[in-house]
């Protein structure tokens, strides 16, 4: 598959076939592809933790947030909850700048492991909503903090894209048979033409 159609079908999924399990060998082949993909000054700040046992599940469930732009939903039915969960943890002790680099590379991983499980039928959401006593609860200790939550599992909703349009927005949405649909910028409004001369 062109790298260009993975990156269309990539697409947030937020219900899951929870009773089907995510093989642990995957979860660990994602976060390998994360480990290869470009870091900020090569610091490699980022560790990882698999969550794949129900009980793990239910702890780490209530302390996330669910789409923002779907206010009067509080996220995902029992039933339709993820499969799995990849704690993505800043060790601070490898940090030589600032934070921002982490963020740089948090973003750039998380988009590597998940075009890697869309690959194989696994899909996600990233979850940077989440309780600010996560780390407690989780028994995430210093140096380690949790920077973001990626949600797996087998998806249970179908997701669309369309462009946006005239009124220029940008909020996903669901219709009244639970397609989620994803409104995209075209390629015409976010190329910009130069005018600028080389001197």
């Amino acid at each position: 598959m062109a790298i260009q159609e993975l990156v269309g079908q990539t697409r947030t999924v937020r219900r899951f076939t929870e009773e089907k399990p995510v093989p642990v060998e995957l979860l660990k082949g994602l976060v390998d592809t994360a480990r290869l993909s470009g870091s900020a000054r090569n610091g490699q700040v980022l560790k990882y933790m698999l969550v794949t046992e129900q009980e793990q599940r239910d702890l780490v469930f209530p302390l996330l947030g669910w789409a923002g732009y779907l206010s009067d939903w509080k996220g995902p039915e029992p039933g339709e909850r993820p499969a799995a969960y990849i704690l993505c943890l800043l060790d601070k002790s490898l940090l030589k700048g600032t934070e921002n680099e982490a963020h740089f590379d948090c973003g750039i991983a998380t988009q590597s492991m998940l075009l890697a499980a869309a690959e194989q039928g696994v899909y996600g959401c990233r979850i940077g909503a989440f309780a600010k006593n996560i780390d407690t609860v989780l028994n995430v200790a210093e140096p380690l903090s949790v920077m973001l939550v990626l949600a797996l599992g087998y998806p249970a909703e179908a997701v669309v894209l369309e462009e946006v349009g005239n009124d220029g927005e940008i909020q996903y949405w669901r219709d009244e048979q639970g397609v989620h649909h994803v409104p995209k910028r075209s390629l015409e409004d976010v190329l910009v033409k130069s005018t600028f001369s080389a001197l």
